[in-house]
């Protein structure tokens, strides 16, 4: 089989400094696209700045004979998303990848989560996300072949004790993940999410020093690179990936309990086991499917 290719490609990766984002800028580049590596450079609290993981970076891929340009736009904000495209297009003239890996984290449990302490993590993973796919799906439309790699999370998918605002960011990239790609269908566009589970600065405290290189950021980014790439069949669909195991995640409907003629609460008291049954289970393409299935019901 041919190797993947993406020669003439122009891809944009947020928080691309360090850690995964910087593992899918280097094997990009390595494959032919040319990058623009967006990174704060701030602490994992989203505190600071500083061009220098961006830059350094960026050195690696022209020492590697890649072409590269950093930039230090915040994601969480309109005039920070709008200069990480405009990068693109006063180096490159064009944009056809875009993989919105910037975050950060704010962890505390929920009764002691500040107001200030959600927005942060909000702005960054969810607004951010939102902001630099708007800033750039002008031209991944025009591209014709233009390609969304969004970071979701097992913690998003599943949710995790002291990340009510990171899961939440999460979960609701995944939403956004399948609206773009119902929005995109006609257009050419194709977002894709990935759920990673890799050993970086910000799961460092999560998991013991021996699983780094079991799960090293290396065992992601061909995902992301094959989700990036214009081939890729699939779109709307969310991937679990980590240490070498890709799987999809999604979601299911079961059979579920339909009364037509009135319902109370005693009705679904009764009828619990046939509401919470999750066998013979359905995954619907998309949310006509879902709604066409609860009108089939009704007749």
């Amino acid at each position: 089989m041919s190797e993947l290719r993406y020669d003439g490609k122009v891809a944009i990766i947020t928080g691309a400094g360090q850690g995964l984002g910087r593992q899918h800028a280097l094997e990009l580049a390595a494959r032919g696209a040319k990058i623009v590596v967006n990174d704060l450079g701030g602490d994992l609290h989203g505190d600071g700045s500083s061009t220098g993981p961006a830059q350094d970076v960026v050195n690696e891929i022209v020492k590697n004979g890649g072409e590269a340009v950093a930039n230090g736009g915040n994601v969480a904000t309109e005039e920070g998303a709008a200069s990480i495209v405009q990068a693109a297009i006063d180096a490159f003239g064009r944009v056809d990848i875009l993989i919105n890996n910037a975050g950060i984290l704010r962890d505390k449990s929920f009764k002691n989560m500040t107001v200030a302490e959600w927005d942060a993590v909000i702005a960054v993973h969810l607004r951010g996300a939102f902001l630099v796919t708007k800033a750039a799906w002008p031209h991944l439309v025009e591209s014709g072949a233009g390609r969304v790699v969004n970071t979701s999370s097992p913690a998003g998918l599943f949710g995790n004790f002291g990340q009510a605002n990171y899961s939440t960011a999460k979960m609701g990239l995944v939403g956004f993940t399948k609206t773009l790609a119902a929005e995109g269908a006609k257009k050419g566009v194709k977002a894709n999410a990935i759920a990673p589970v890799a050993y970086t600065r910000m799961t460092a405290d999560l998991f013991p020093p021996e699983f780094a290189d079991k799960l090293g950021v290396d065992l992601v980014t061909p995902l992301v690179a094959y989700l990036a790439h214009e081939s890729v069949p699939e779109s709307g669909q969310t991937f679990t990936v980590g240490g070498g195991r890709i799987a999809k995640i999604f979601v299911g409907e079961g059979p579920g309990f339909t009364k037509k003629d009135g319902l109370s609460v005693e009705d679904i008291r009764d009828s619990w086991q046939e509401i919470a049954a999750q066998d013979p289970l359905v995954v619907h393409a998309d949310i006509n499917a879902q709604t066409m299935a609860t009108f089939q019901a009704l007749q």
